[in-house]
C-alpha cells in the first residue's frame, strides 16, 4: 500500500473486487427485483388460481361446478388437483346433480406462461359420472331447455389433451330403469371453441351389451344446432350380446366407418354372428353389410341397404328404425331374396332340421314391435309377404319317399310293389315339387289363406297354419290328380276307393280330393281326409 501524505491508496485486487461486487449488485438486484415482481405478478395472475380455473372447467363440463378439495402444483408442471366435484346444469343450478367425479387433475406448461400462451397441456378427468333424466321428463326439460345447446361449444383456453376414464353415463327411462354406458377411456386432443377435436374412446354399450372401440374427429360444435356438428371415424363393436333382444342368441361382432352431421350420420358397417338363433333354433353362422343414415340425437335409423347371407343365401332389405329419443325402437324392413335355399332361411328359427330344402325367391314386409318387458321376439315380430319355392325337396327321406310314391300313382303309373327301404332309394329319382303362396306372420305363427303344392300328377291348394316356435302344422284343403282316387293309395285300399272315383271325378282333372296336413317335427302327416275327420 502506497502513502501518498494523509491518503493511503487500496492495493489493486481490493479495488478489483470492488468493482465485482458493484457489478454484482448492479446486476444481480435487479435481476432480484424482476424475479420478485415476476413472482408477485404470476401469484396475482396465476392461471391456476381456483377463480380462474372454474370458468375452464364450467365450459369443459357444460356445467356448473363445486370442488370438495383443492390444491395448485409447481413441479415438474403449473397446473391444480381437485378432487370430488359436483356438477350441475347451468340452466338448473337448485337441482339435484347431474353428474360428479373422483379426481381432476390439470396441467399446463412453464413455456406455455412464460410466453403467455392461453391454452392448458393436458386434463386428466377420473370417475366422472353422468345421469341424464328421461326424455320428455320436467327434469329433462329444466336441465336442458330449448337454447342450452351453447353451453356446449368447449372451453375457450385451448386443452391440448383431454383423458376422460372409469366413467359412466346413465341415460334414465320413465319406466325407473337407466342404459349405463361405461367409458374406460375417452381421450380428445385440441379441444377448444370453434375447433374439430380428434379422439379415440374405448367404451362398454348399453344395451346390448358390446365393447366399442372408436377413432374420429368431432366438431366444432355448433352450438345453435348441434345437430349440423360434424364427425367422422372407424369403429369396431364386438362382443355384442344378442340374447339381450327378445329371444335371439348369439355373440355379433362388426366394424365400420361414418362420417356427416350428427343428425344425419352416413355409416357403413360389416357383421358376422357364428351362432345365430330365435329363441330354441339352430346356431346358424350368419354375416352381412348395411349402408344407412344414423340420426345419433334421436337415434333413428334409415336403412338403405343391407345384405345378409347364411348357408347359400343371400337376402336383401331396406327399411327404417324409428322412435322417440333414448326410447325402444320399431323396426320396419321390407325383404327380398331371388337368390336363396328355405332350409337355410328357416334353420335359425327352427330346433330340428327344416322339413324343406330348396331355392326361394321371396318378398316380405316384416315389422318389428317395440320390446315391452318379458315379451318375445316372435310376439313382437309381424310379417307379410309372398313366397315361391320353384323345385322343393322333402328333407325326411322317408317322406321324400312317399311323396315320390304318390307322385307316381297320381300320374297313373303303376306304383311299386312295396315301398323300398328310404335308406336305399335313389336320391336321383326323388320327385321335386313346387310350393307358392301369401303368407302372415303373427306371434309366431304363420298362416296362409291360399297355399298352392304342386308335383308331377298333382296339385294342392290348402290353407292354415305352420307354428315357427314349434314346427307343428295344421293345413286344409283339396288335391287334384291327373288320376282317379283309387291311385291315392295301394292295395286293398285302392280296391275300395275305385266305385268311389266317379264322385271325385271334375273337369280337366281325374279327381279332386280333399287333404289335411298335420302333426309336428317327426310326425308330420298327409292324410286323404275323404270323411272329413280332420
Amino acid at each position: 500500500m502506497k502513502e501518498t501524505g494523509t491518503t493511503f491508496e487500496p492495493p489493486s485486487f481490493v479495488k478489483r473486487h470492488r468493482r465485482r461486487l458493484l457489478w454484482v449488485l448492479a446486476m444481480g438486484v435487479p435481476v432480484v427485483v424482476a424475479l420478485v415482481a415476476g413472482i408477485y405478478i404470476i401469484d396475482q395472475h396465476w392461471p391456476y388460481r381456483y377463480r380462474n380455473v372454474k370458468p375452464l372447467l364450467e365450459q369443459l363440463l357444460a356445467s356448473r361446478i363445486t370442488v370438495s378439495a383443492y390444491h395448485r402444483t409447481y413441479f415438474p408442471h403449473p397446473g391444480f388437483v381437485a378432487k370430488a366435484l359436483t356438477l350441475r346444469r347451468n340452466t338448473a343450478p337448485d337441482l339435484p346433480p347431474v353428474g360428479s367425479t373422483e379426481d381432476l387433475i390439470v396441467q399446463g406448461s412453464w413455456l406455455d406462461l412464460l410466453l403467455f400462451r392461453k391454452q392448458v397441456r393436458f386434463v386428466d378427468i377420473k370417475g366422472l359420472h353422468v345421469v341424464i333424466p328421461p326424455v320428455g321428463s320436467r327434469a329433462m326439460q329444466e336441465d336442458f331447455p330449448p337454447g342450452s345447446s351453447g353451453d356446449f361449444a368447449g372451453p375457450e383456453t385451448a386443452v391440448e389433451k383431454l383423458v376422460i376414464h372409469d366413467a359412466a353415463l346413465d341415460l334414465t327411462r320413465k319406466n325407473g330403469g337407466r342404459y349405463t354406458y361405461v367409458i374406460r377411456q375417452l381421450i380428445m386432443r385440441n379441444v377448444r371453441q370453434g375447433q374439430a377435436a380428434p379422439y379415440v374412446v374405448d367404451m362398454q354399450n348399453a344395451w346390448p351389451a358390446g365393447q366399442i372401440h372408436a377413432i374420429g374427429s368431432f366438431g366444432p360444435v355448433t352450438p345453435k344446432n348441434l345437430g349440423r356438428t360434424q364427425l367422422s371415424g372407424r369403429f369396431t363393436f364386438t362382443g355384442v350380446h344378442l340374447d339381450q333382444i327378445g329371444e335371439l342368441h348369439g355373440t355379433l361382432a362388426s366394424d365400420g366407418h361414418f362420417s356427416g352431421a350428427l343428425a344425419a350420420i352416413e355409416l357403413f358397417a360389416s357383421a358376422l354372428t357364428h351362432d345365430l338363433a330365435v329363441e330354441d333354433g339352430q346356431s346358424t353362422p350368419v354375416n352381412g353389410s348395411v349402408q344407412c343414415t344414423v340420426n345419433g340425437l334421436t337415434g333413428n335409423v334409415v336403412l338403405h341397404r343391407i345384405e345378409v347371407k347364411t348357408g347359400e343365401s343371400t337376402v336383401d332389405a331396406a327399411g327404417t328404425v324409428t322412435g322417440a329419443a333414448n326410447t325402444p325402437k320399431t323396426t320396419d324392413l321390407d325383404l327380398m331374396t331371388t337368390k336363396a335355399r328355405v332350409q337355410d332361411l328357416l334353420r335359425p328359427f327352427l330346433h330340428h332340421e327344416p322339413p324343406v330344402a330348396g331355392p326361394v325367391a321371396l318378398k316380405v314386409h316384416a315389422h318389428l314391435a317395440v320390446q315391452q318387458d318379458g315379451t318375445a321376439f316372435l310376439k313382437r315380430l309381424t310379417m307379410d309377404g309372398s313366397f315361391v319355392l320353384p323345385r322343393e325337396r322333402v328333407s325326411d327321406p322317408e317322406k321324400e319317399n312317399t311323396l315320390t310314391n304318390f307322385s307316381e300313382r297320381a300320374q297313373g303309373l303303376k306304383p311299386p310293389k312295396d315301398d323300398p327301404d328310404p335308406a336305399q332309394a335313389d336320391p336321383a329319382a326323388a320327385v321335386l315339387s313346387s310350393l307358392e303362396g301369401q303368407v302372415k306372420v303373427r306371434e309366431g305363427v304363420v298362416s296362409t289363406e291360399r297355399l298352392t303344392f304342386t308335383l308331377p300328377g298333382a296339385s294342392a291348394d290348402l290353407k292354415g297354419t305352420y307354428d315357427l316356435r314349434n314346427g307343428n302344422v295344421h293345413m286344409l284343403g283339396e288335391l287334384k290328380m291327373e288320376s282317379d282316387i283309387s291311385h291315392v293309395t295301394t292295395g286293398f285300399k285302392s280296391v275300395l276307393l275305385k266305385p268311389l272315383a266317379p264322385f271325385f271325378k271334375k273337369k280337366h282333372a281325374g279327381a279332386v280330393v280333399p287333404v289335411a296336413v298335420t302333426g309336428g317335427p317327426g310326425n308330420y302327416k298327409v292324410n286323404q281326409n275323404l270323411l272329413h275327420d280332420k
